[in-house]
């Protein structure tokens, strides 16, 4: 436990080879510097082949614990992808946010935590024999953290984009809308709770959108029960819509234009953080200089990486993605 006033700052140091990327060319002296806010977790999977029938039992074939949390998965993968990445968010004063808190500063990740005097949040993750998910939650400290507790250095004109993932709307907002004064572009994946919170403001200053199928249904659906609607985003905003295992898809809406792209198959065994490993990678590529088509690319080659194997948080290297961008282009899609 480290920092003073209650919050903690940090960083392990990463060597950065700068040499030629998936997702263009990045050395350590113009890496892209990306903040990341919202939820740190403690997971704790559990591999079995079924869910019991009621008084059943099942057999767990595999348990895992391990760091979480959408915006600290997005900050763990962009650091494993030369960025200059950084974390906003609270924990806990306890063992699992201790576990936490050394997991993000071997990744690499400059964390600056909020330490609550209550538990740091731990999800409970039960992944069947097709590797999907089920979550049993514990929300913990995930949200003792106000705008005002981000110091001053974490967001200035040397930061290039901020992510917003899983925090109050309050918080997104004003966040936000400090990035914009100072010149940096924004990210929001609002994430399982999108329909159930005002996420109005954040949207309107968001350059980039990210959501599943069923998010990308609500914020389309103007007359949708609890819809924030298509008219919440800025009409130059890009929206980023990911279809699971089928690919994902762009709509560039300042040019008129949608790209699409197919996605990479995969062995999967537990997709728990395949959405953020994407974020991550579509972020990395973009702030790298790529376009569209190569952010897709790469964005779904992080996701069947991750979904490849047990835990929310996997290492995912420019090397690993390569692996399988040319594995698919050689007709081999076991390349990660």
């Amino acid at each position: 436990m480290s920092g003073e006033g209650g919050r903690r700052d940090g960083r392990d140091g990463a060597d950065r080879d700068g040499a030629d990327r998936v997702g263009g060319d990045v050395s350590s002296a113009d890496a892209p510097s990306v903040l990341c806010v919202g939820h740190v977790n403690w997971d704790v999977t559990l591999i079995v082949d079924r869910l019991p029938a009621p008084d059943g039992e099942v057999k767990i074939r595999r348990r895992h614990q391990a760091g979480g949390g959408s915006a600290a998965n997005v900050a763990a993968v962009l650091a494993g992808l030369d960025c200059d990445a950084s974390l906003f968010g609270s924990v806990g004063d306890d063992e699992s946010g201790s576990f936490a808190e050394r997991e993000l500063s071997r990744a690499g990740v400059r964390i600056h935590l909020v330490q609550s005097d209550g538990e740091t949040a731990v999800k409970y993750l039960i992944v069947d024999a097709d590797g999907e998910v089920m979550v049993l939650s514990n929300e913990g400290a995930n949200e003792a953290f106000a705008a005002e507790d981000l110091p001053p250095d974490a967001l200035t004109g040397a930061t290039d984009h901020l992510h917003l993932t899983n925090q109050p709307p309050a918080v997104a907002a004003a966040l936000a809308e400090r990035a914009r004064e100072i010149g940096a572009t924004v990210s929001v994946a609002p994430g399982r709770q999108f329909a159930e919170r005002d996420f109005t403001e954040a949207l309107s200053l968001a350059d980039l959108v990210f959501c599943n199928r069923r998010e990308a249904a609500a914020l389309l659906d103007e007359d949708g029960e609890g819809a924030t609607g298509y008219g919440a985003l800025r009409e130059d905003a890009t929206l980023v819509v990911t279809h699971g295992g089928d690919g994902s898809e762009v709509h560039d809406r300042a040019a008129g234009r949608t790209y699409t792209h197919g996605g990479f198959d995969a062995d999967v065994v537990d997709t728990t953080g395949a959405g953020d490993a994407f974020a991550a990678g579509f972020l990395a590529a973009r702030l790298g200089g790529g376009d569209f088509d190569r952010a897709l690319s790469v964005a779904n080659a992080c996701g069947a990486v991750a979904a490849g194997e047990v835990g929310a948080r996997v290492e995912i290297t420019w090397e690993r993605i390569a692996a399988v961008v040319d594995g698919a282009a050689a007709g081999d899609p076991g390349g990660a």
